[in-house]
């Protein structure tokens, strides 16, 4: 059931993704003409997914799957021995099937906003400042974002904290590092954008 769990919650983090940023973004949606300033969206974004991904860890069963929901961070545990190889391995294919799914799953439901150029399947890209600074941005906060998790949940007192750490550093990504690389941190995510847009020249970016 821990793999079916962890599908459920990338999937549950993409039809999040997919339905705020439709919301923000979309130049038909209301809330967009309401907030022009593109900083404030993004900020406002930070925190839904933010809150989503703490949401998704507190869950009972992001508590019984461990709530990974990423295949570096279930690459991780595996070389730590927190998990066993066949474990990692079904977690991590789980991970990018229900991904998918929630990006499919949203497509159906919204349709055109999904496909929109100011949506686009929600796909992360290097932005203006290029690939390299794309690249740079993605090691920096994925190391971070490690480092925290691995220090916390090892922290008698602040382990049960681990969530909060973890969703406040996804929202103020979002908010910081987005236009650098659209922040994603997680090769299932930027799987579950790239293959319904069949956007594959994002996957090598």
């Amino acid at each position: 059931p821990e793999y079916l769990m962890e599908a459920a919650e990338l999937g549950i983090f993409m039809v999040s993704a997919c339905s705020i940023v439709a919301l923000l973004e979309y130049p038909g949606s209301p809330v967009h003409q309401w907030l022009p300033n593109p900083a404030l969206r993004r900020v406002l974004t930070g925190i839904a997914m933010g809150l989503t991904a703490i949401c998704i860890v507190y869950s009972p069963w992001g508590k019984q799957s461990g709530a990974h929901f990423n295949p570096s961070f279930t690459l991780t545990f595996f070389r730590l021995g927190k998990i066993h190889a066949t474990d990692a391995l079904f977690y991590i294919l789980f991970q990018f099937v229900g991904g998918v799914a929630g990006v499919l799953l949203s497509l159906w439901v919204l349709g055109g906003p999904i496909r929109h150029p100011s949506v686009n399947y929600v796909a992360t890209s290097p932005g203006p400042y290029g690939l390299a600074a794309a690249f740079g941005g993605e090691l920096l906060i994925s190391f971070l974002l490690m480092t925290v998790v691995l220090k916390v949940s090892n922290h008698s007192r602040l382990a049960r904290f681990t969530g909060l750490f973890a969703g406040g550093l996804v929202a103020i990504y979002i908010s910081v590092e987005s236009p650098l690389s659209e922040m994603s941190m997680n090769p299932a995510r930027t799987f579950a954008s790239a293959f319904p847009g069949q956007l594959w020249t994002e996957i090598g970016r």
